[in-house]
């Protein structure tokens, strides 16, 4: 996959594929392989009273929330809202003052999410179609942009970055969960199934920081990092590349892969999912 469209296109077919396809186990790279929410970082209390679709249809690696200092009256982007769950768990935290936008480019997630938020009985909440390196959001207008093991899929991870220091207001601030990786083989940059599971999209830490340094956000860090090791990512690859419906997490199935335990021992250790943070100048 060369073409950015074509990328782009790839990616939403194999989404729209596996939110009809959800059945409440999985999520794409949660932590500790195919985990449910709660195993990649979310609180029971806090799920409890969302949609039970919002949260069996989760595909994240962590909890852009979770040490997110989104305060009430907050506006709020989130980057590929998917079916809505950190959304939802945005909108109850910023109130009536606040607002939270969405943001996907898969047809089928953005009817999923709205059909949450209609449930949730949340009016401060609303998605839009658009894609991430182009945000339908106007300049200098959020305190927070959040996303949730989605930048990865992005071909041009760079304009995302800068979409995110246009989007914040002077001083407002960013905080996604997403996947990097060291070292990725270029015969498993180049295979779809990877790429839609969250792999072989995805760059390294430093490459990742420095984008959005070179997009003007400051105070970059990393607050969180979980790394995957051989037992888990077997575990991982075997449903993805070897899955009895020939499909992964992503819902997608295997083109010619190696065996789920060789693909692991080349990505054990190098595979992390990484909380980040950084601000926009004040």
């Amino acid at each position: 996959m060369t073409n950015h469209n074509d990328i782009r296109e790839s990616v939403s077919t194999a989404y729209a594929r596996a939110i009809s396809d959800t059945t409440g186990t999985s999520t794409c790279c949660g932590g500790g392989s195919c985990a449910t929410a709660t195993l990649a970082g979310y609180e029971q209390q806090s799920l409890s009273a969302l949609p039970a679709s919002a949260v069996n249809a989760s595909f994240g690696c962590g909890d852009p929330l979770a040490f997110a200092e989104v305060e009430p009256g907050d506006t709020v982007v989130d980057l590929g809202c998917g079916a809505g769950l950190d959304m939802l768990l945005a909108a109850r935290r910023v109130g009536p003052t606040g607002r939270v936008i969405g943001i996907d480019m898969t047809a089928e997630m953005i009817d999923r999410a709205r059909a949450n938020i209609a449930e949730a009985r949340l009016d401060n909440v609303e998605v839009r179609h658009g894609l991430i390196e182009a945000l339908p959001v106007d300049d200098a207008s959020v305190d927070w942009v959040i996303s949730n093991c989605v930048i990865n899929l992005s071909p041009e991870k760079d304009r995302v970055f800068a979409e995110i220091a246009r989007v914040l207001k002077p001083g407002g601030r960013m905080l996604v969960s997403d996947m990097v990786v060291e070292n990725l083989p270029p015969e498993l940059r180049d295979n779809e199934a990877l790429y839609h599971g969250c792999i072989g999209g995805a760059i390294s830490e430093a490459d990742y920081t420095e984008g959005l340094r070179r997009a003007g956000l400051t105070d970059v860090e990393v607050r969180k990092r979980y790394t995957y090791d051989s037992e888990q990512l077997t575990y991982l690859l075997g449903e993805g590349l070897h899955g009895d419906d020939g499909g992964s997490c992503c819902g997608v199935g295997p083109h010619g892969t190696s065996s789920a335990t060789d693909v692991a021992a080349q990505l054990a250790g190098n595979l992390h999912s990484i909380q980040f943070y950084a601000r926009s100048s004040p």
